[in-house]
């Protein structure tokens, strides 16, 4: 699986579905989830107050170098993110981190 499987270029960004794992040991991708089709990204941060949220963002921020956001499922595992720059070099880049 790649990251054009599960991701959608919109214009000028990148919308990544992602499967969030919190309260994990480590924060990175991790693979991929063949049966959701999403992009599995583990963060340390729980699940309370948006702090899962804002720390995916913050991981998808330093691996693409564009500002991003969870545009989808804020209460939820399955997130969509938004990357907000060149969607071929933020594709790249995340494929780069896996």
């Amino acid at each position: 699986m790649k990251i054009s499987d599960v991701s959608r270029i919109k214009g000028d960004s990148l919308e990544v579905d992602v499967l969030v794992s919190p309260r994990s040991n480590r924060s990175g991708p991790e693979g991929y989830d063949e049966w959701r089709k999403r992009l599995i990204l583990r963060v340390k941060a729980p699940p309370l107050d948006g702090r899962a949220n804002k720390e995916v963002e913050e991981t998808f921020r330093q691996i693409t170098g564009f500002k991003c956001e969870v545009t989808s499922g804020q209460l939820n595992r399955q997130k969509t993110v938004t990357v907000y720059g060149d969607p071929s070099k933020a594709m790249e880049s995340i494929e780069g981190s896996m």
